[in-house]
């Protein structure tokens, strides 16, 4: 077995460093950017991700049939109640596997205040790093980055930590 000169590797080292400081310097992030995606919800209506820059947003993938999604709704839908004056937006994804009627129907029969999309091509669940597990939970912060990824029930005293946290931030 070949060592590299000590030399060689402290000097991979220092080169590694300076790439790490020079990131910081220049105010390079390791955060993800949210995808610009365009859907239309429920109601016809034709939008884009691009137009939630601006706003911390809560983006929920979700199912009619998945159990743990059905419990988490009243969680979600009270932090967008309470939030949203502050400026929280929320963004529902149903599966491109769920059916619109049963969507139409829960949506409708849960009263559910925040806008609702049917993912039928399944575009924003790829875009959205191929999320496949429900629930799946974004929270994006005023730049559009991916702040956090709650795959499951999320800790909900931590979500809304969070989601309080982004909206006292200034941009």
């Amino acid at each position: 077995m070949k060592l590299a000169h000590p030399l060689r590797r402290s000097g991979l080292i220092t080169a590694f460093v300076l790439a790490l400081v020079s990131a910081a310097l220049t105010g390079c992030s390791d955060r993800e950017h949210a995808p610009t995606l365009n859907y239309t919800l429920l109601d016809g209506s034709q939008h884009s991700t691009a137009a939630l820059k601006g706003h911390v947003v809560l983006i929920n993938f979700w199912a009619t049939t998945c159990t743990t999604c059905v419990k988490e709704i009243p969680h979600l839908v009270e932090a967008y109640q309470r939030l949203h004056p502050q400026g929280l937006e929320a963004l529902s994804v149903a599966m491109s596997y769920d059916k619109l009627d049963y969507i139409t129907e829960f949506t409708r029969a849960r009263q559910l205040p925040y806008p609702v999309t049917f993912d039928r091509s399944g575009e924003l669940a790829q875009g959205f790093g191929k999320v496949q597990i429900t629930p799946t939970t974004f929270v994006l912060n005023k730049k559009g980055d991916i702040i956090k990824r709650f795959v499951g029930e999320p800790d909900y005293a931590q979500l809304d930590a969070l989601l309080k946290e982004l909206l006292a931030e200034r941009v």
